[in-house]
């Protein structure tokens, strides 16, 4: 009996030096994966840099201004591509923004518990769709049905990539929004049902303002993905670089930021002022997507502090 208790008092010490190696070894390897994509990020970006920043000083500044690209004869503006994606980006959240905060609102707060349990995967499966799929479901869906019934000269025009965009970012907005109108605390919901308001008039004024902070990183985050999205707007936007003369604009040929990347970097020459250039526009690029982000990460922290205060 003596002996069995002496090997299980050196069993324990054993067992607690494996637990803490393995634990030693889960955070070594979590702190190396973060530090891996912090000098992933910063790599890319010096790569771009390098790359890129001889175009500012090989085309003159009102020619990268301008509103004319023409690489074959040394026009490089960058205006159309800028404005395209621009207005391709804001038609897109035009039309998810809407449609994934109601979605978010009907399947957290109006949706019986079975429809729920349908509908949070069937979203997230969205998520997963391949974009050039969903292009070639515009190019041969989309655009023949805008053409016929907007009368549009071409159904391969900014609203298509607008639709099909939007389409996108619906399942971040809707999942995300979901979350922060979970995350509003229960006494919200009740305070306001006992002063007499009724359950529709409780999510509108209440809930949903509750979770304002959430939603916000929701669009943002949405807006980009829908910036820095590729393959889709290539298929459907009908790739025209001009610029947008008013409203009608969103309904004609217009070409983005990432499509001229994808389209042009196959055919140009390795160091040329044009290869030079369209680093350049992926530098652009890359400040808009990563300033986006960033100010979804500073409204999430907002909200993560604010809700603490609350709970408090």
């Amino acid at each position: 009996m003596a002996i069995e208790q002496q090997a299980a008092t050196q069993a324990v010490p054993v067992a607690r030096r494996r637990r803490l190696r393995g634990e030693t070894a889960a955070e070594a390897l979590v702190r190396l994966s973060g530090i891996s994509v912090i000098i992933f990020v910063v790599l890319v970006f010096v790569f771009l840099a390098r790359e890129g920043i001889p175009a500012f000083f090989e085309v003159e500044a009102g020619n990268l201004l301008g509103t004319r690209w023409y690489p074959t004869v040394g026009r490089y503006g960058l205006l159309p591509l800028i404005t395209g994606s621009l207005l391709v980006t804001a038609g897109a959240v035009l039309i998810s923004v809407p449609l994934g905060l109601a979605a978010a609102i009907y399947m957290h707060e109006l949706a019986p518990a079975w429809l729920r349990e349908i509908l949070k995967p069937l979203i997230e499966i969205l998520a997963g769709i391949p974009s050039v799929v969903l292009g070639f479901l515009g190019m041969i869906a989309v655009a023949p049905l805008l053409r016929e019934h907007l009368n549009m000269p071409t159904g391969l025009s900014a609203f298509a990539g607008s639709v099909m965009l939007a389409y996108m970012a619906l399942p971040t907005i809707i999942s995300v929004s979901d979350d922060a109108i979970d995350a509003v605390p229960r006494s919200y919901r009740d305070a306001s049902l006992a002063l007499g308001a009724n359950h529709w008039q409780t999510v509108c004024h209440a809930v949903v303002p509750a979770a304002r902070s959430g939603i916000m990183v929701a669009v943002m985050l949405g807006i980009g993905r829908a910036i820095g999205e590729t393959m889709a707007v290539l298929m459907v936007t009908g790739n025209a670089a001009r610029m947008p003369d008013g409203l009608s604009a969103l309904f004609q040929p217009v070409r983005t930021m990432t499509a001229t990347i994808a389209a042009e970097m196959g055919e140009v020459a390795n160091g040329s002022v044009h290869y030079h250039v369209l680093f350049a526009i992926g530098i652009v690029l890359f400040l808009i997507t990563f300033l986006v982000n960033l100010l979804a990460s500073v409204l999430m922290l907002r909200r993560g502090t604010r809700r603490d205060q609350l709970l408090e």
